[in-house]
């Protein structure tokens, strides 16, 4: 097995157009989830080689911001393009380093596509105002121009989607882009910034050598990017504690920070609900990506009169779930990302028992035997929320308690640090209402119907509190990859004053 699945994924790079000098021989060893075993040993950049990268993008976004807008649209068209074309291959990509189900895979991919077709319409409108002016013969505008360099931090979860949600839009908007990738996802990395240079090729000279860069390395090289005054926006997904010090950190050098931190997210399960598609929601919502979303559903708040009815089905499911090596079978669910993930998982669900929790499931799945990280999804009946319900653990675990009023169940639900996604599952009008209302969910998504995961491009992804506030992909999102101007104009042969100033010299009227 070890053979054949190194095998693949030299094939895979090979197809993508990654040399094999970024992949073979280096320092940074990249193992696979699905077996635990060896596939690559990536060369990781230096701090000097990092810092000269960077001041090639801020070079490259010199070049880049004069390329009227609808032409830049034009590279990401193109990108999108060369998406479709190698989908399959790097999805698989996706599949062997991270561990997705094939599907999941699959569908990051297409997420790219579309948030591609989304910047391409975006190129051509990106809207600024016309404003009244009190003053006679004025003009008041605001536009919208690049901002710099993007520095990209991504997590492992979601290895090449993130990116792409910001760098479609980062392009469309005249920035260059520089991204700091997992160090446990850097192939897909590797094959993203492979496919696009193939688009640049494309695009022709209008496009400047490190429009796009990889910076492949350690915490340290995160950090350097984090602290460089080149780089105004640094764009950052992964732990609340990851957050708080890149936050920190570019608000002291007075940066942008665009963070997508942790999530603690809960449903609703009301009386009225639909509990067939309840029950269908919830299971993809906690188990889907192994529990390794942000917007994995941890939490659910069950109304008693239909807790009795709701939970023993899910039970079931959790019992049945298939578990094991996605490529090998029909897997739904597939491995943690490692030991430590794992190790986590055992340790909140320890926690769980002694805080008077009963646990289904937790325990681990012998696949390809310790050398991978397979847990069946755990689903935890709990007296109340405590301990580790109010913590995020980034594994198959959901919590379950029951609850008598709507108005508690929305309490208990906002009453964590995290303010990232939630649901409600409601056909009364009235309970929908006022979870989507502002006495309602506190978090950035609320969803119906459905659980809190499987987010679309169109509308800005993000959250509240210690989710760090940021928002990507769609909406207006495209504002936080810009800087705001506004300008006045005379167009007229006096000089009027605003707020009625007057400040004459020699007889005449001038701006103060």
């Amino acid at each position: 097995m070890t053979a054949s699945l190194r095998s693949e994924v030299t094939t895979l790079l090979d197809s993508l157009g990654v040399s094999a000098d970024l992949y073979s021989g280096g320092t940074l060893a990249v193992t696979s989830p699905l077996t635990g075993e060896r596939i690559a040993e990536v060369a990781e950049i230096s701090a000097d080689e990092a810092k000269a990268t960077i001041g090639r993008a801020a070079e490259a976004f010199k070049v880049w911001r004069r390329v009227p807008a609808p032409r830049r649209g034009e590279l990401v068209r193109l990108l999108g393009e060369e998406l479709r074309a190698n989908k399959d291959a790097l999805g698989r990509l996706v599949t062997l380093e991270v561990g997705k189900v094939p599907s999941e895979g699959l569908g990051e991919v297409q997420e790219m596509i579309d948030i591609c077709d989304f910047a391409v319409g975006l190129s051509r409108q990106l809207y600024g105002l016309t404003i009244p002016s009190e003053r006679p013969d004025h003009r008041l505008t605001e536009q919208w121009h690049p901002v710099g360099p993007v520095g990209i931090i991504s997590a492992f979860n979601f290895p090449v989607a993130v990116w792409s949600w910001n760098a479609a839009l980062a392009l469309v908007c005249g920035d260059s882009v520089i991204w700091k990738p997992s160090e446990k996802t850097p192939l897909t990395a590797l094959a993203m910034q492979a496919l696009f240079l193939k688009a640049a090729a494309r695009f022709g000279n209008d496009a400047p050598a490190a429009l796009s860069t990889l910076l492949v390395g350690g915490r340290d090289i995160g950090e350097l990017m984090v602290e460089d005054r080149r780089v105004p926006v640094i764009s950052a997904t992964g732990s609340t504690r990851m957050g708080r010090d890149v936050g920190e950190r570019v608000a002291r050098r007075f940066g942008r920070s665009i963070l997508e931190l942790g999530g603690n997210n809960a449903s609703i399960v009301t009386p009225s609900a639909d509990l067939d598609l309840t029950l269908r929601a919830v299971a993809f919502g906690a188990m889907g990506t192994a529990g390794q979303r942000c917007t994995t559903l941890r939490r659910l708040f069950v109304h008693s009169s239909v807790y009795d009815t709701l939970v023993p089905k899910l039970v079931n499911v959790y019992r049945g779930i298939s578990v094991g090596n996605p490529i090998e079978g029909a897997a739904l669910v597939g491995p943690l990302i490692d030991a430590a993930s794992f190790g986590m998982m055992q340790d909140s669900l320890k926690a769980a028992v002694d805080a008077g929790g009963t646990v289904h499931g937790g325990t681990r799945v012998d696949v390809n035997g310790e050398a991978s990280f397979y847990a069946r999804p755990a689903l935890v009946e709990m007296p109340s929320q405590v301990g580790p319900v109010l913590e995020e653990t980034f594994a198959p675990i959901l919590y379950v308690m029951k609850y008598d009023t709507l108005d508690e169940a929305v309490a208990l639900q906002n009453d964590v640090v995290q303010g990232l996604s939630s649901s409600i599952f409601a056909t009364d009008i009235r309970e929908v209402e006022q979870f989507l209302s502002a006495r309602g969910s506190d978090c950035g998504i609320a969803n119906v119907n459905m659980g809190p995961s499987g987010a679309e491009i169109g509308g800005a992804f993000g959250g509240e509190k210690e989710t760090g506030g940021g928002r990507e992909s769609g909406s207006d999102s495209w504002k936080a990859y810009m800087r705001r101007q506004t300008n006045a104009i005379n167009y007229g042969r006096t000089l009027p004053l605003a707020q009625g100033v007057t400040f004459d010299v020699d007889g005449g009227s001038a701006e103060a």
